[in-house]
Parts: structure tokens; C-alpha cells; sequence
């Protein structure tokens, strides 16, 4: 870790909730509220959250599988997001949430009228505004526990046992 944790503390609920708890704390909620009040689709929903987690690298986020009524993305799924390009496992709207998780991350001034075109005729007004936000927080959050080196050592409130 590149930050200093007080032995017997755990590195997530001491980073999140007491070093900043300001901070932390609402972002936190945030982040599980990406989780708890998303309209999306699961395998749209995993395809960006997945892009996300291979650009960002977070190791705990490459691993975690996101689900739903008992339901998760099958084992190579992983596998299709880094290939979204050309796999024949997605369709249009899954394809679409991989390149604009990518997009977003690593080129998002280049997000042109032809794009938001595709966007518009996939997905609703809402929908691009619920992908954007969990976008966000996939990559603000992600990325900052990877850079801390928490990444190995996350698990969300909500799962922790």
C-alpha cells in the first residue's frame, strides 16, 4: 500500500470512512449507489464497469463480478470486454457501453456527433446520463484505490462477510 494504515484497521473502512470521512464517506455512498439504483442492463452494466477496471487496472475491480437476482456475466465475458471490437458475444448496446466506458477513460474530447448518434439510438436520454455518472465513479474510484494500493484488499460494504 502507498499509504500508511494503523495495525488492526482495515485499509478500506480507514481510508473511506475515517482518514477523510467527509469525503469518503459520500463517496462511498456513491459508489454503491451505482450498484443499488442502476436501470441498466446487466451485461451493458458489466461491459463498462469491466472496460473500466481493465484501464484502470484495479485488481479487486478486474475480479469482482457484478449480480443480480442470482445472475452474473458468464467466466469470458472478461475476456469479450477487452475484445469489444469484434466479439460476436455482444450485442449493439453491450459493444456500445465497452467503447464508451473506453472512450470516456482514455479519449473522451474525441467523443464526436457520429458517436453520441449511436449513443442516442441505443440507449435513453437517462440511460447515457446513468452510464456517464457510473463511468465516473468506476473510474475516479477504481483508479484511486489502485493508486493507494488498496486494490487488493477492497471489498464493498455491502459484501464484506
Amino acid at each position: 500500500m502507498n499509504i500508511d494504515i494503523p495495525a488492526g484497521k482495515d485499509p478500506i473502512g480507514y481510508v473511506w470512512g475515517e482518514m477523510v470521512p467527509g469525503i469518503g464517506i459520500a463517496a462511498s455512498k456513491f459508489s454503491l449507489a451505482v450498484y443499488e439504483h442502476t436501470t441498466l442492463g446487466l451485461r451493458e452494466f458489466e461491459a463498462a464497469r469491466l472496460r473500466i477496471a481493465q484501464i484502470n487496472g484495479c485488481v479487486f475491480c478486474l475480479d469482482w463480478r457484478t449480480e443480480r437476482d442470482g445472475v452474473k456475466v458468464e467466466p469470458e465475458f472478461a475476456d469479450a470486454v477487452s475484445e469489444w471490437r469484434t466479439t460476436d458475444r455482444f450485442d449493439d448496446r453491450t459493444r456500445l457501453a465497452a467503447e464508451y466506458a473506453e472512450r470516456y477513460a482514455t479519449d473522451h474530447h474525441n467523443l464526436d456527433d457520429e458517436f453520441w448518434k449511436r449513443m442516442s439510438a441505443s440507449y435513453s436520454q437517462q440511460e447515457i446520463v446513468e452510464l456517464s455518472m457510473s463511468l465516473g465513479a468506476w473510474l475516479a474510484f477504481g483508479r484511486l484505490n489502485h493508486v493507494l494500493g488498496l486494490d487488493t484488499v477492497c471489498v464493498l460494504p455491502s459484501h464484506r462477510s
